[in-house]
């Protein structure tokens, strides 16, 4: 079982910036990805960004030039940083972990909310 730990979450006036942050706990041993997604009311969930195992990132067109995904391996952690925040970022962001024989697991929803 993996566990999802997520922060960063919170509000921000437009313009501005964040960093939001996932940590993959238990058993995390092989390959995997991690991913952002957000899900905003009366809308489906949506990739923002991914990182590979072997850390190849892609990105949403909707943040693209303005987001940044990392990785700490080591800490099982992913960082995102998104800058020029808009009132469309607005959304609850959940973190994916995908690992070996289809696991999948998200992590509780961190909320971010950008002001006009």
């Amino acid at each position: 079982q993996v566990q999802l730990v997520e922060f960063g979450g919170g509000s921000v006036q437009a313009g501005g910036s964040l960093i939001l942050s996932c940590q993959a706990l238990g058993n995390t041993s092989g390959e995997y990805s991690m991913a952002w997604y957000r899900q905003a009311p009366g809308k489906e969930r949506e990739l923002v960004s991914q990182i590979g195992d072997r850390l190849m990132t892609r990105y949403a067109d909707s943040v693209q030039g303005r987001a940044t995904i990392s990785q700490d391996k080591a800490k099982n952690t992913i960082y995102l940083q998104m800058t020029s925040l808009k009132p469309e970022d607005t959304a609850m962001y959940y973190c994916r972990w995908d690992g070996l024989g289809w696991r999948v697991y998200w992590g509780p929803g961190t909320q971010v909310t950008v002001s006009s």
